[in-house]
């Protein structure tokens, strides 16, 4: 397995992994992982603005799933890659390209998995 690969593939699981807990440890605890001292604490992330905008509570069920959901996809997407590089392939561009609202972390990531998707060595894949 070449390195854009690998890398692909660790930056998908940060992002799918971090997901699948946030949003499994809102539904079990409340709330999801905030700052616990200073100005911020108890807040939620920039992601929270756009889903407002939507219409959407950030703590309601609805983006909770979301989170759990939106995480499994990227999972399922690594093991897709692993086994069907062409397929997985667009399955990643397709979970980074959904998860571009989950600022600011989660865009960033996203950014950078699309970059090494489109990358001359993986854009072969497609």
């Amino acid at each position: 397995m070449t390195a854009p690969k690998i890398l692909a593939l660790v930056v998908a699981l940060q992002i799918g992994g971090w997901l699948v807990f946030d949003g499994s440890r809102a539904f079990i605890v409340g709330d999801y992982v905030t700052r616990r001292t200073g100005p911020r604490a108890g807040e939620l992330g920039p992601w929270s603005h756009i889903v407002e905008a939507v219409g959407l509570q950030p703590r309601g069920t609805v983006v909770k799933c979301l989170h759990v959901v939106l995480g499994v996809c990227w999972l399922a997407s690594c093991v897709c890659f692993f086994i069907s590089p062409h397929r997985g392939w667009w399955a990643l561009l397709i979970s980074s390209i959904c998860t571009l609202w989950y600022l600011p972390v989660g865009t960033a990531l996203s950014l950078i998995e699309i970059a090494i998707l489109l990358s001359p060595s993986m854009r072969s894949l497609k």
